[in-house]
């Protein structure tokens, strides 16, 4: 597809803590180049960098693994099926040192830093960085700053996953000792927040780069240094077990503000889409997004486990072979409380959850019940061109990072910094809310005015703004939250079960009907044609004739998930103070001959 870059192989591969390997690194060279020829010229500069780029993609990258399988489960959705020693181990917190899941993504991270270092360290000894052109010079600086940011992002996800990794800043060729200890993640943490300092002055604007969201550019940089900050400003388990905050964060969440200010300031570059049902459908319909509200993609292609991505095959709502969608969907399962934090008239919810499938050759869609309700940000059904069969790898990109995250950065910096919510954070936090209530603006409520207010609004707007985008289970990390929000989650779902509380309305069953392939819904008598039954006790039509009975409220009574009702299901084997992190796998822990520390509990 003409938006995706062509998968390239990068001229060394390295292939870190192999389960045969005695080393710290085994180097593969997959090319005849030697690295001086690599760096020869802009053109093979330029190669060499997309096999970073590269590094980000497929099945051991945000194709489906880092990107769907390591973010669940949390009280925003669940892994499907009951566990393994797979996906569902990870979802369900049974964390064994064996599980592949860990390994392969664990490793390729780490081929990503080892390419994004040999640029680095290249680059900027080329010829023509120093004497070319002012053009050429130019070009060389983004290639090196967009390197500083790849690597930054992969340190990021090493670090909130695994805690306190080694962290090579050369590439292996000059290191002296492969061995390299385990580095405390503050100082990876400041390191990389230099450098994206450094990148962000090297690198240009949207506008100036052309219309590509698969390459990063001033804004991504500047967005992805503000998640880095308040990452390093916030909670994380540490190796005694205890979950702790930096006493100085507040230098760090000044870093974020001053990054997502900067960008706000330049609308003309970032802003928000007015609606945001058409944020992914030009996801899904590989149109660029003309607001520059998706800040970085990572790029997706080649109908391949190397280069493209899962999204749409694996995730999104249930869809049979027989349909014209092709088959697909149903790995990750919304959970109700999550469906029922959103207002009925949030146009968000029925974006970021679905809630039919679609089984048959007429493409009619069918009610699910409440306990198998399916994410529908990457749906296939939305693909445009239709892909038939059973295509796994459907070419969606994975969205890193969109503006209305900035917009929220900064609200929740804001309230950090001074003690409460000042008019702009409010109005930031407003702006994300406006574009949610399209059409009811006025029913976007009263914003808090106390500190721990607005920070619980912070919140739970963020559950309801980035449902599906991997980001809800590290926001509750950094916050110290996770295992509070997954009681919470618990809890809520019993609730709707039981129609107790908040919940009283909510209906046991709900009836409906196809109106060509859609669904409508009975209401009530009198109710608009469409109204829907959710927050309704339970309304029965008559006559009965032509309308289905689906458990709503009463499935909840019978859903199981390892022989256990869903709200005990969910994350079930999540203990505090171990799961916080990832442990090392058994074929790195023996490779690196015992020198790398276990994580706490493993």
């Amino acid at each position: 597809m003409n938006r995706h870059f062509t998968n390239i192989c990068s001229l060394l591969m390295i292939m870190l803590l192999a389960g045969s390997c005695k080393k710290y690194t085994e180097v593969e060279p997959v090319s005849q180049y030697s690295v001086e020829a690599a760096f020869a010229n802009p053109a093979n500069a330029f190669s060499a960098l997309i096999g970073v780029y590269d590094e980000l993609q497929g099945d051991n990258g945000y194709g489906i693994r880092i990107s769907m399988y390591y973010p669940y489960d949390t009280d925003e959705g669940i892994v499907s099926g009951n566990i393994d020693n797979g996906r569902r181990g990870i979802g369900r917190y049974q964390l064994l040192l064996t599980n592949a899941e860990l390994a392969n993504p664990f490793r390729q991270l780490y081929r990503g830093v080892e390419k994004a270092n040999l640029c680095i360290d290249q680059i900027p000894q080329m010829q023509l960085y120093k004497t070319g052109t002012p053009a050429e010079q130019a070009l060389l600086k983004r290639y090196y700053a967009e390197a500083l940011t790849l690597r930054a992002q992969f340190y990021l996800e090493l670090i909130r996953n695994w805690g306190d990794v080694p962290a090579p800043m050369l590439p292996s060729f000059k290191q002296t000792n492969l061995f390299l200890p385990q580095t405390n993640r503050d100082s990876t943490y400041n390191l990389i927040l230099k450098d994206l300092e450094t990148a962000i002055g090297f690198l240009p604007w949207r506008t100036e780069a052309g219309p590509a969201s698969e390459r990063i550019t001033k804004g991504a940089a500047k967005a992805l240094r503000a998640r880095i900050a308040l990452f390093r400003g916030g909670f994380a388990l540490r190796a005694n077990g205890q979950m702790e905050r930096p006493a100085d964060f507040l230098q760090y969440y000044q870093i974020a503000k001053k990054e997502c200010e900067e960008i706000m300031a330049r609308r003309d570059q970032h802003t928000l889409n007015p609606n945001y049902e058409t944020v992914w459908r030009n996801v899904t319909s590989f149109v660029y997004e003309p607001t520059g509200e998706l800040m970085f993609e990572v790029g997706a292609g080649g109908g391949n486990s190397n280069s493209d991505s899962r999204m749409g095959n694996y995730d999104g709502p249930n869809l049979s072979n027989a349909s014209r969608f092709g088959a697909g969907g149903g790995g990750i399962v919304m959970l109700p409380n999550f469906f029922y934090a959103f207002d009925s008239v949030d146009t968000r919810r029925d974006v970021t959850i679905t809630h039919y499938q679609v089984t048959s050759a007429t493409n009619i869609k069918s009610q699910r019940r409440l306990g198998e309700l399916n994410t529908g940000k990457y749906r296939r059904d939305w693909r445009v061109p239709l892909l038939p069969g059973t295509v796994l790898n459907v070419g969606y990109n994975w969205v890193l990072i969109r503006f209305s995250d900035v917009l929220l950065m900064f609200a929740e910096a804001e309230n950090e910094i001074n003690n409460g919510p000042t008019p702009q954070a409010i109005a930031a936090y407003e702006e994300v809310r406006r574009r949610a209530y399209r059409g009811n603006t006025a029913l976007i409520g009263a914003t808090p005015t106390t500190k721990l207010g607005f920070f619980n609004a912070i919140v739970n707007e963020r559950l309801l703004e980035f449902g599906h985008e991997g980001i809800r289970k590290y926001d509750l990390l950094r916050w110290n939250l996770l295992a509070t929000k997954i009681a919470e989650a618990r809890q809520q779902i019993q609730q709707i079960r039981d129609r107790t509380g908040a919940f009283a309305r909510v209906p046991q069953f709900i009836y409906w009907r196809n109106n060509g392939e859609e669904i409508q819904y009975f209401a009530g008598t009198g109710a608009p044609a469409n109204a829907q039954p959710f927050w309704r006790p339970t309304q029965i039509p008559s006559p009965l004739t032509g309308w289905t009975r689906t458990d709503w409220a009463q499935q909840l009574t019978t859903n199981q998930i390892d022989g256990r009702p869903l709200w005990q299901g969910v994350a079930s084997f999540f203990t505090p103070g171990k799961n916080e992190l990832f442990p090392y796998d058994q074929a790195t822990i023996a490779s690196y001959q015992g020198l790398l520390k276990q994580n706490p509990g493993y």
